[in-house]
Parts: structure tokens; C-alpha cells; sequence
């Protein structure tokens, strides 16, 4: 096999692939990915068997058509310190050989039969969700998610698609997210998709999508891309039960002036007392020294008497990054039950500090 393209599409390519290889033993085939001509396209893929994606693109000229793999990491390297112009890729005695003007490097191959087989889309049911909906939702609920807990399905989101909604949530047992989108659907349906997939989904994919599912696999597909993840077999804690039925207090807040005053707070600690007054908010750092952090905002909240709550700054401050309006809701009960922050179709419940 023989290709010829300019180096801002190779590397392109290689850089969205990363993610999908495995990086810690350079001697299995997933640390590789697979070149491979099919008529005037060429298919470049990768996976680490957990998570894949295969690039088609007629932006590279096929001279010779063919099939090979390189380690994905060496070839980005090497692709990244040539020049700008074509770069020539061409598989000689299962060496690949990369070659621009006076620039020559070698690299050896895998026999490309032993490449993992992706999932195929074909006869597997699809989710009738607006796509562009469902990726700014999954981008809301993100930071909530939980990355190394040892109850696999909190490394998850939920997407758990009702007759008259669909919930996304992600916690990580200190705050729960949940963004709904209005659907109507005579299915029912739970799937616990990987953290790293949703992070994935959010920078692959910019438009519509089609996506399909089966017991194992979330495929998310357009012209370009086929994107698979495994998803977490597990059951999903119930967060439905984790919602205050009824709050005492609601004030709406404003998203600037909370922000400038706590990360002003966030220099000294990053755990924030807030005290809210009839007509002012007071913030302090609660940290173990002497050192000390505190500041005001002047709001009318309509309380009539002092309510005092602790929490961890970056909590609040993942909500208040992803909402688009210039306010939100705060909703709460007790200094020592969960509190509520909500804007428009997106809510969050964190955990207060006790104690």
C-alpha cells in the first residue's frame, strides 16, 4: 500500500485517534492504528477494544491500495516534526516507510488480520433522539461524572430515555446533574455510557448524528465517523429518590456576581462558606489556618431570616459553566440537607459541608 497526503491531514487524523489506543504496551496491536484503501477512500481506525473510531476521508491519495498498521503515538511524532507539504506513506517488506523530500523514517508493522473487528450499525435498534440535543446535555452533566469509582456505573453517564423525557445524570456521590430533554418515545430505555466516550462524543461531533445500541455497545455514526464504546454493565443508583420533593427557600441568583465572588474566595480555600441575609450574601473560606478569604454581593433575596451553608466551590462552579443564562436558581431546606442550583432544564443537588 501506497498514500499520499498533505501533513495537516494525516495529523489531524492521528490527533483524534489518540484517545481510542491502548498506551500502555506498545507490543499489542491496539496501540496501533490501521490504514486501510477502499475504492477512492481511505479508512484510518483505532481502538483500544474498550472504545474505537474509524476515520473515512477521500482526502488522501491512494497510489497503491492496501492495508497496514503503525504504532499510532510514534507515527503523530513523526508526523508532526516534518514540514508542511505531502507526506508519502508506503509499506515495504511489513516495514512502513515515511517519507517527505530528504526525510526517511521506518517503522515496523502488525499483520493487519489480527486488528479487533469493530461493531457493526447494521439491524441494531436506533435512538430517536435529537443528537445536537443530546451532545450539549451529555457536555452539562459531564463534570459530574465520576472517573475512578470503584462502583463501575458511577464512571458513567445515564441516559435514561422515558415516555415523556429523557434524563442525562452524572454523579460522583458529592453532587448529582441531571439535564432532561423533552422527548416522546414508546420505548423505554437505560444505557450507562463510559465517561472518556462522553467526553469523546462532545469533540467529535459537531452535527447531526445517527445512533444505534445493543447490550454491549453505544455506535454513534455520520459521514465521516463510526465512533463505538462499550457500555458499563451495572445498575444505575436511583436518582430520582436523591430529588427534593418540595424546598423551602428559592433565590435567584446572579451568574457573574456568584462567580467573581467565589472564585475570589477559591485564592484562600476552596470550601466557601455562603451566608445569605435579607439583602446581601456573604462569602468566607473555610480553611484550617489562620488565613482567611471573604467578600460580599449585595442582592436582595427575599429572605427574612439568615441561612448559612458550606460546600466545595468547584461544585457550583462546574454548574454555573455550563448554563447560558445570566441567572440561575437556588433551592434549599436545611444548612445540612442537599441544595438544589438549577437553570432551565438543568439541575444539580450538591452535597452541603457538615460539621
Amino acid at each position: 500500500m501506497k498514500i499520499k497526503a498533505p501533513k495537516q491531514i494525516i495529523e489531524s487524523i492521528l490527533i483524534n485517534l489518540q484517545p481510542f489506543l491502548e498506551k500502555k504496551d506498545a507490543s499489542q496491536i491496539t496501540s496501533h492504528v490501521l490504514f486501510k484503501s477502499e475504492g477512492d477512500k481511505c479508512i484510518v481506525k483505532a481502538t483500544d477494544s474498550e472504545i474505537g473510531l474509524r476515520v473515512i476521508t477521500d482526502h488522501i491519495l491512494i497510489e497503491a491500495e492496501g492495508t497496514f498498521t503503525a504504532n499510532g503515538k510514534k507515527l503523530l511524532d513523526i508526523i508532526r516534526i516534518l514540514k508542511e507539504g505531502d507526506i508519502t506513506l508506503e509499506l515495504l517488506d511489513d516495514t512502513l516507510i515515511i517519507k517527505q523530500g530528504h526525510s526517511k523514517f521506518k517503522l515496523p508493522t502488525f499483520n493487519p488480520e489480527g486488528y479487533p473487528a469493530f461493531p457493526t450499525a447494521e439491524e441494531k435498534p436506533k435512538i430517536s433522539l435529537d443528537s445536537l440535543s443530546l451532545i450539549q446535555n451529555l457536555k452539562k452533566i459531564s463534570p459530574a461524572i465520576d472517573t475512578n469509582n470503584p462502583k463501575f456505573e458511577l464512571n458513567g453517564a445515564l441516559i435514561n430515555i422515558k415516555a415523556d423525557a429523557t434524563d442525562l445524570v452524572g454523579t460522583d456521590t458529592r453532587r448529582l446533574a441531571i439535564a432532561t430533554i423533552p422527548s416522546t418515545t414508546e420505548e423505554t430505555l437505560s444505557l450507562i455510557v463510559p465517561k472518556k466516550a462522553i467526553l469523546e462524543i462532545q469533540k467529535l461531533f459537531l452535527d447531526q448524528i445517527n445512533i444505534f445500541y445493543d447490550e454491549t455497545n453505544l455506535i454513534i455514526a455520520n459521514e465521516n465517523y463510526f465512533f463505538y464504546t462499550r457500555l458499563i454493565n451495572g445498575k444505575y443508583p436511583d436518582y430520582e429518590r436523591i430529588v427534593p420533593s418540595s424546598v423551602k427557600h428559592s433565590v435567584k441568583l446572579p451568574k457573574k456576581e456568584m462567580v467573581d465572588a467565589i472564585k475570589m474566595i477559591t485564592t484562600i480555600s476552596q470550601d466557601i462558606k455562603m451566608t445569605l441575609l435579607s439583602d446581601v450574601i456573604l462569602f468566607n473560606s473555610l480553611s484550617a489556618d489562620n488565613v482567611e478569604a471573604k467578600t460580599e454581593i449585595e442582592l436582595s433575596t427575599g429572605l427574612q431570616e439568615k441561612f448559612e451553608i458550606s460546600f466545595n466551590s468547584r461544585y457550583l462552579l462546574d454548574f454555573i459553566s455550563q448554563i447560558d443564562s445570566g441567572e440561575f436558581l437556588m433551592e434549599f431546606n436545611e444548612s445540612s440537607t442537599p441544595f438544589i442550583v438549577k437553570e432551565g432544564n438543568f439541575i444539580t443537588i450538591i452535597m452541603p459541608i457538615v460539621g
